[in-house]
């Protein structure tokens, strides 16, 4: 089977995203062999980050341990020097034998190995501005300075974004308005195009905008092509997160490929892959 990278229809490529470092539904987030497989293969994948006690981060989704590692309390309580101690869980919970990354950690390893040109890794920051500060921020730019040219920084704070994006030459930006007020806004009136708008204005500098994948469709059963009107002012754009390859999910990924998505977040790349084809 080739490698799952992506899917071609009607000459448009659209990248399969390995959602927090999965190639199958059946593997655990965030271990260091599984990205760095992903990345020298030339694949989209995605971490998340959150801040630890020391003012750096952490690749991991939530902000407390207790579900994601062998640890327990928050991660803003936690030290670098404990958090490496701690393992991960698999989806069971139970713990396997990889230890919790650093964001330095996973810089360091992906530098040494050489990331394939293709490669993307999406930092998904989970915070919002208010958790940030100069040493955060210091530290971040210092973590991701060796393989910024491999790296798309997205959140759904986009001040928080470019505060982190700024000391940071050549680092791109992907935004997220699938939260707070603007989703809030949305879901009041209906009105995807003013929507799209505010999310274009809100990142002026991102190059992907991420949406829900309910909401792309939610937007073109009501006639508007959300993903058009983005191509329209270049960006591009991830659907997320396909968390199954089924029956379920066949028709949703069949539309989104007719929409020309660029890119689909997935915790089943693999099984994607073998489900779609590669028409």
């Amino acid at each position: 089977m080739s490698a799952p990278l992506y899917l071609t229809r009607n000459a448009h490529r659209t990248w399969l995203k390995w959602h927090r470092g999965r190639r199958r539904a059946s593997d655990p987030v965030f271990t260091g062999a599984r990205i760095l497989e992903a990345m020298q293969l030339g694949a989209s994948v995605e971490i998340d980050l959150v801040i630890h006690a020391d003012r750096g981060f952490a690749v991991l989704h939530d902000k407390t341990l207790e579900r994601e590692t062998t640890g327990s309390g928050r991660v803003v309580d936690t030290h670098a020097s404990q958090l490496r101690t701690l393992h991960l869980r698999a989806e069971d919970g139970t713990p396997i034998p990889d230890h919790v990354m650093l964001l330095e950690d996973l810089s360091a390893l992906l530098a040494e190995h050489q990331p394939h040109p293709e490669a993307l890794l999406q930092l998904d920051f989970k915070e919002d501005l208010s958790a940030l500060d100069p040493i955060a921020v210091a530290n971040f730019a210092s973590a991701v300075a060796p393989i910024a040219k491999s790296l798309i920084l997205s959140g759904g704070d986009a001040d928080a974004i470019a505060l982190l994006a700024a000391n940071t030459p050549g680092l791109r930006t992907g935004y997220d308005p699938c939260y707070g007020a603007s989703l809030a806004r949305l879901q009041a009136t209906g009105d995807f195009a003013t929507f799209t708008a505010d999310a274009l204005t809100a990142a002026a500098d991102a190059e992907m905008i991420y949406l829900h994948y309910g909401l792309i469709l939610e937007a073109d059963r009501a006639g508007f092509d959300i993903i058009a009107a983005l191509h329209a002012d270049h960006r591009r754009v991830d659907a997320w997160t396909i968390k199954t390859a089924d029956d379920t999910t066949k028709p949703a990924i069949d539309r989104l490929l007719d929409l020309r998505v660029d890119q689909i977040t997935t915790d089943d790349p693999e099984g994607v892959l073998e489900m779609m084809g590669s028409r």
